[in-house]
């Protein structure tokens, strides 16, 4: 058990509501609603979490409730069996479980790439050298 003791844990609980922003370090696990920006290390949307948000930006986020909005993950983006994710996702790799709900514009791109640039290459495109690419 090698790992930092003193890693933060926020929880917003099913019970409370908040509008505004948040910014967190260490996990942040949501089982209320939340309406506004995120931007923090790892985030957890339970399954009975809900959140409007028109920009978050994580290192990680794992999506078991109801996401909508725009979300930059810079490692991974999970959505569990029960999640929902919904409007614009941008990461690195991106999870969806089996019946989980996707139902966005998706841009999976390497770290050097993520939030760098306006000239985001679209699926068939041959110009990406780096980037994960899915030809149909």
């Amino acid at each position: 058990m090698g790992k930092k003791t003193n890693e933060n844990l926020s929880i917003i609980d099913k019970e409370l509501k908040i509008e505004g922003s948040i910014k967190s370090s260490g996990k942040l696990i949501i089982k209320g609603h939340v309406t506004g920006t995120i931007e923090g290390d790892v985030v957890i949307i339970a399954e009975d979490g809900q959140v409007n948000s028109s920009s978050t930006k994580v290192s990680s986020i794992t999506i078991g409730g109801n996401f909508q909005g725009e979300v930059t993950a810079s490692k991974e983006l999970i959505i569990l069996a029960t999640g929902t994710c919904a409007g614009k996702v941008e990461c690195m790799d991106l999870i969806v479980e089996n019946g989980g709900i996707l139902n966005a514009e998706v841009s999976c791109k390497t770290s050097s790439k993520l939030s760098a640039g306006k000239d985001m290459n679209g699926f068939g495109s041959q110009k990406s050298k780096q980037g994960k690419q899915i030809e149909l």
